[in-house]
């Protein structure tokens, strides 16, 4: 029986019986990083060979730095371009340099025009100088427009390759034309029909396009009502127009109304998952590169936002510093009242949360606002109610005393209706100022619901109890 070569097995490790898995294991992840460091490099190509591209950036994410830039080089003229397009920003930076710029320049020829753009971007102004010099020129050309357009904008996401034929043709001579030409890209979805002005007047599916006889003109079957994209149209623009209208793929035009690129919905899908994460993130205030920057970086870029948060808790306790004599004299108040900030807190980043989801979705517009806000204001008072009932309850057998129990209890029900409606009113009228909503909103919701909550509970105490 012919010997297996050490670590394949964990390379290929198939999952239980009845479930399918994606992406990689950490047992081929350590199972790599071990052959790598016994300087096994045939072990490592046998575990890496059948992996799909965007499984080897994981892979290179999940190993070590110096272990990482060891499978680059194990993998040699076999490192697939497309691997580039898969990895995070700071993993690709650290790949790209090692790389080399005549290299990267070769692998970024392989690529299609939106996804070698997509990586050339992100380079500083030196290296990219150094990969146009090597590149050939009418790729130099797509990259160096590029740039000339807005960063987030359709005309960095779109596909220069695209599939254009004119009006006056036939079924027939667009499928000749198809299997001749040797300047297609290799993924297309529709056929884009333009008039001799080079502008795009219709479309048609290929699926459409193969079920058709050849005769058949492409102004009989293509469709009219086409969702033309300006160049300089922000990508969440672009991405709320696919699902808007549920599109594939949508032509885009220069200022004369010319076809210059297209761009697909696999882009789509990434800008999508960018954006959510990118808000996901903002809302904690960190970054996709905390995972991957060093522990200085992450420091740094994390305490700006830490000190807001500092200045923003001295405003609370410089609420309940009004209400010090009142605490003094009931102590069971200094119990308590984290209770009331904390439940506003946490009520009001639930409707934060939504709200800029929402937002970002174009689903929370101007003429759907005040239902959403009307919403959002009702379900907090009905939180309210049944926690300050359960809360009064609690407080008043614990401490021994109704009043207290009354006291937590409307103080829970106003800060849970205030947080209801901050969580809608701060992330609308902060993007009203033109400021993202995902960066600032939680640290407003934050001192409101805190300054409230201390505000209304200590208040109310200091007007029943002294």
């Amino acid at each position: 029986m012919p010997e297996t070569p050490h670590g394949a097995n964990a390379a290929t490790s198939r999952p239980p019986e009845g479930e399918e898995s994606f992406g990689v294991s950490m047992d081929l992840v350590d199972a790599v990083a071990s052959a790598i460091e016994d300087g096994r490099h045939a072990d490592v190509e046998v575990q890496v060979a059948s992996l799909h591209a965007a499984d080897i950036a994981d892979l290179l994410e999940s190993l070590s730095d110096e272990n990482r830039l060891a499978l680059v080089d194990i993998l040699g003229s076999r490192f697939d371009a497309e691997i580039l397009t898969h990895l995070a920003a700071p993993v690709r930076e650290d790949v790209i340099d090692h790389l080399g710029p005549e290299r990267l320049a070769h692998l970024l020829s392989e690529l299609d025009s939106d996804d070698a753009v997509e990586v050339f971007e992100d380079l500083d102004e030196e290296f990219q100088h150094r990969i146009l010099t090597a590149l050939p020129q009418a790729y130099r050309q797509i990259l160096q427009q590029s740039l000339t357009y807005p960063e987030d904008s359709a005309g960095r996401l779109m596909q220069r390759e695209v599939v254009v034929v004119p009006s006056a043709w036939t079924i027939g001579e667009t499928i000749d034309y198809m299997r001749a030409a040797e300047d297609l890209p290799d993924d297309f979805y529709d056929l884009y029909v333009v008039n001799p002005k080079h502008r795009p007047i219709g479309k048609i599916p290929l699926s459409r396009a193969l079920r058709t006889r050849r005769p058949v003109r492409l102004t009989e079957i293509m469709e009219t009502d086409i969702k033309a994209i300006p160049l300089t149209m922000d990508q969440e623009e672009v991405a709320h127009m696919f699902r808007q209208y549920g599109l594939v793929s949508a032509p885009v035009v220069d200022e004369a109304g010319r076809l210059v690129g297209v761009i697909t919905v696999d882009d789509i899908v990434h800008i999508i998952e960018e954006e959510a994460e990118e808000d996901a993130l903002k809302l904690s205030g960190v970054s996709e590169g905390d995972l991957y920057s060093a522990t200085l970086d992450t420091t740094r870029a994390r305490f700006p936002w830490l000190l807001v948060n500092l200045v923003t808790a001295i405003v609370a306790s410089l609420v309940i510093g009004l209400f010090e004599a009142t605490i003094q004299q009931v102590v069971a108040l200094a119990v308590l009242m984290p209770i009331v900030a904390s439940m506003g807190g946490n009520a009001g980043t639930q409707t934060l949360a939504v709200a800029v989801r929402a937002l970002a979705t174009r689903d929370l517009t101007p003429a759907t606002a005040l239902r959403f806000i009307g919403k959002e204001v009702l379900v907090g008072a009905a939180n309210g109610i049944l926690f300050a009932v359960l809360t009064g309850l609690v407080a008043a057998l614990w401490f021994d005393n109704p009043l207290i129990g009354a006291i937590i209890g409307a103080a829970m029900i106003f800060n849970m209706i205030v947080a209801g409606l901050c969580g809608t009113l701060i992330p609308i009228t902060l993007e009203r100022l033109g400021i993202d909503p995902a960066i600032a909103s939680s640290v407003f919701l934050t001192t409101v619901t805190d300054v409230v909550g201390f505000f209304t509970f200590l208040g109310l105490a200091s007007l029943v109890l002294l």
